[in-house]
């Protein structure tokens, strides 16, 4: 069967119905069916299958559902079972490494792709949670570790490792270090590494190593993940930086000079304080109208203590572009009324008291307080980066196209020739919060 003819029918036969499952299998003998359902093979991708010649790490980088796990564990059953997908004779040691001991059992042996479900009834491995250990049929075994505690792996030493996720594990150099001072049995160790990308150093080493074999699988690859899913995910972020990296695999790094670094807004994600003294709505309108008119930067922002010093929450990004000034006063409004905010914020550089009147017109009672930029956005943003390296900054949720303007808004100013509108608006919103406070924060009342 030619490789062609192998994907499509794979890709064919994955898509069929149960009676046409057997329409299609009724000329095979029940051997080759059985053969078929448990061979790897024939039903993954290229980029699934494992690479030829000589290498000692296997690096796959996939994004979310992309189907990496899977390739994951189904090298490593090969590596097991040797020449049979129904149980032969491998390799005899392996080790699992994943970010916690949870995961090594919840994703890499119980998971819907983990090392028990793509297993032959007959070949099936069995897990012992005292002993962290999978057991074959044949002897073969495999160990589950985690990268909260590297020293775990000082002393044992195996012919082939699984690392899952990678650039989520917790001590990263320290656990892959121990680990492979363990690879040390057999002719030639090997490690299969299945992560979503992350800028961070070992991944960076590990590609750069000449050793290593490098493939990527995006999450569109997988055609059994459902249409609406792929639609959704795409409509909210394809094309923004956390999309390239969540989905496509991409190793996404950070402009140089760039006041914000992924790692560091990622370290802010956190869950929405229990009270809040302040809330305000911070706003950077456009220049222009019309469906080529800049953003107009919506960004809602609460302040709470913690140890007694001022930390801010990100609550919301409502930016909007396109729109007429009726319009995106009114979403300033609808986002005012939504978080029970005590006062708008808004940039009058470009619009002067017309930003007050239109926002006015949208709603006579709300505060609104007119700013005016003297310095430049480089020098404004520069103090409220040094907050979210500080811990004082928090976001009660992921905002991929802010964070995207985020971690673009180099030391040159804004990489893209587009106006960072939302990173505007961001940073009046935590400079009034935080760095504004001469008149002290305003209490809310708590019903």
């Amino acid at each position: 069967m030619s490789e062609q003819t192998r994907v499509l029918s794979a890709h064919y036969v994955a898509r069929l119905g149960s009676r046409k499952v057997r329409i299609f299998t009724q000329n095979l003998s029940p051997k080759q069916v059985r053969y078929l359902k448990w061979c790897w093979s024939f039903w993954a991708r290229d980029n699934q299958l494992p690479p030829s010649g000589e290498w000692k790490t296997w690096l796959l980088l996939g994004g979310r559902g992309s189907g990496k796990t899977r390739a994951g564990a189904e090298w490593i059953r090969a590596q097991i079972e040797g020449s049979s997908p129904l149980g032969g004779v491998g390799c005899r040691r392996v080790a699992l490494v994943a970010p916690t001991l949870l995961d090594a059992r919840e994703v890499m042996i119980e998971g819907e792709s983990g090392l028990r479900r793509c297993s032959s009834t007959a070949f099936r491995p069995i897990f012992s949670t005292s002993r962290r250990r999978l057991e074959w049929p044949n002897g073969a075994a495999a160990y589950i570790f985690s990268s909260e505690d590297p020293d775990s792996l000082r002393g044992p030493q195996f012919e082939r490792a699984w690392c899952d996720e990678f650039c989520s594990w917790t001590h990263v150099e320290q656990t892959w270090d121990m680990l492979r001072f363990g690879l040390r049995l057999g002719p030639a160790p090997r490690t299969v590494v299945t992560t979503t990308p992350r800028s961070i150093a070992p991944l960076r080493d590990m590609l750069n190593d000449p050793s290593t074999v490098t493939s990527r699988a995006r999450t569109a690859d997988n055609l059994l993940l459902p249409g609406s899913f792929l639609k959704e995910i795409e409509r909210r972020y394809g094309g923004t930086l956390l999309g390239r990296q969540e989905l496509d695999g991409e190793l996404i790094e950070d402009p140089a000079g760039a006041l914000w670094v992924r790692s560091q807004v990622m370290q802010a994600y956190d869950a929405y304080p229990p009270t809040l003294e302040r809330i305000i709505v911070a706003v950077d309108p456009p220049a222009s109208v019309g469906a080529k008119a800049a953003e107009c930067g919506i960004v809602v922002a609460g302040l709470a203590r913690r140890a007694g010093a001022a930390h801010a929450w990100v609550l919301a990004d409502r930016s909007i572009q396109g729109v007429r000034p009726e319009a995106w006063a009114s979403a300033v409004m609808r986002a005012y009324e939504d978080f029970d905010a005590d006062q708008i914020v808004a940039e009058a550089n470009q619009g002067g008291e017309m930003v007050r009147t239109v926002l006015s017109l949208a709603n006579a009672d709300a505060p609104v307080k007119l700013v005016h930029a003297s310095r430049g956005k480089h020098v404004r943003a520069t103090p409220v980066a040094a907050l979210y390296e500080q811990g004082r900054v928090h976001h009660a949720g992921r905002f991929p196209v802010l964070e995207d303007q985020m971690c673009a808004f180099g030391a040159n100013g804004f990489a893209n020739a587009k106006s960072p509108d939302r990173v505007d608006a961001l940073v009046w919103a935590i400079t009034s919060l935080v760095l504004d406070m001469k008149n002290g924060p305003r209490l809310r009342a708590l019903i």
